[in-house]
């Protein structure tokens, strides 16, 4: 009786307190790992391959830590990527609320994974396995009922603790901070057509994740960090195991290379503009906001209508959305005054809707497609506007 007494107070460990809060933060940094390295970028989007031995380890500590299916994570993940922001999307804040997506996410990707239709046409190249058929697939609660066991064998009763938190590890900060926040609050490298943001520019806690705009900018690069001051330890963990023969990386995003003084727009100006776009509408944005500051000061200085300027300061944060239909009436209101009252404001929307037009227009010719980007520039060049001229200058240098 004593040793019983003994074994569910102190479990066979008879660990301190720093000792079990250290196997706790181990234990669910390992599943951070499992659902980014394994999940993310290798089931669901392909940027590298993982040795068989790393790739079953990782199914197991997932059935053990989570009970998540590979099939069912990646066919939901792949679902977000197809219907980004739109009905259809399994976890948009834009579409359910930051709220339930925030606080429900895990409720959310439940439901989804009991559609049959999503894993069929969104879960294909997944493991189908004996093993993944018969156990993975199968005993699901099973998994983390054993991981409760283990807990409480090499803990005691302070186990069953350790169990809960590695059970709502993931659903808060996948579920919950990544599907979430993620796309929600933070700041933007990439004019993505979407609202991702990247939460935080080092990605520690969940594993990368929080550089989340970056990974939908290129949604199939092994590595998410792409700015100087961006860390990704997801990455480090991917470079080791690449060292040790144990990963092989596929993708990464391409990094920007100028060629400075290119008199031209080639085949190869328009390669890097395409591949770029995401970049160089983020850039864009920052001129609207520039040329939009230049207007102010200029009322400022000539001691013009304060309303315009009031007008303007408003405009400042949404003349990159002048096309975006979800945009409010009343906003939109707002911005079509400003645009009639201010002609450089209003070339600048206009020519930022048709350079996005170029690369949107996938059913034209390469040579169609280079004359509309040629034209473009040369237009930009003869706008008047010194800032658009600065811009279409930096388009010209892009290379491959």
């Amino acid at each position: 009786m004593d040793f019983l007494l003994a074994f569910l107070s102190d479990g066979l460990l008879d660990a301190s307190w720093w000792q079990i809060v250290a196997f706790t933060l181990v234990a669910t940094h390992i599943t951070i790992l499992a659902v980014t390295i394994y999940l993310h970028r290798c089931q669901a989007h392909r940027g590298l391959d993982l040795h068989p031995a790393v790739a079953h380890f990782f199914r197991f500590w997932l059935w053990l830590t989570t009970g998540m299916v590979t099939k069912e994570w990646v066919a939901i993940h792949r679902k977000h990527h197809a219907r980004c922001e739109r009905e259809g999307d399994p976890h948009s804040p834009m579409v359910y609320g930051i709220g339930k997506v925030f606080f429900q996410g895990a409720e959310l990707y439940r439901d989804e994974a009991g559609n049959r239709e999503t894993l069929d046409k969104f879960g294909h190249g997944t493991p189908d396995d004996w093993v993944e058929r018969n156990i993975y697939s199968r005993f699901g609660w099973q998994g983390v009922g054993l991981m409760m066991l283990i807990d409480i064998a090499l803990f005691g009763a302070i186990g069953l603790t350790v169990w809960a938190v590695q059970m709502i590890w993931i659903p808060f900060w996948a579920a919950g901070v990544v599907n979430g926040i993620g796309h929600f609050w933070g700041y933007r490298n990439y004019a993505s057509p979407d609202a991702s943001r990247n939460v935080f520019p080092w990605g520690i806690v969940i594993g990368g994740e929080e550089l989340h705009n970056n990974h939908h900018a290129y949604a199939s690069s092994a590595r998410f960090s792409n700015k100087w001051y961006e860390f990704d330890i997801g990455w480090g963990y991917i470079r080791a195991l690449e060292i040790l023969r144990l990963a092989k990386v596929k993708k990464v995003a391409p990094k920007v290379r100028l060629a400075h003084g290119k008199p031209v727009v080639d085949l190869e100006t328009l390669q890097a503009v395409i591949t770029h776009r995401y970049e160089i509408m983020a850039r864009y944005a920052d001129l609207l906001k520039h040329a939009c500051r230049d207007e102010i000061a200029r009322l400022k200085a000539a001691k013009e209508s304060h309303r315009q300027s009031k007008l303007l300061r408003r405009a400042r944060a949404l003349l990159h959305r002048a096309d975006d239909e979800s945009l409010p009436a009343s906003h939109r209101s707002e911005l079509n005054t400003v645009l009639a009252d201010h002609r450089s404001l209003a070339i600048l929307v206009e020519m930022r809707r048709e350079l996005a037009a170029i690369w949107e227009r996938s059913s034209a010719s390469s040579e169609q497609l280079l004359r509309d980007l040629q034209d473009w520039c040369n237009r930009a060049q003869q706008s008047g506007i010194a800032r658009l001229e600065e811009f279409s200058a930096r388009l010209r240098s892009y290379a491959t």
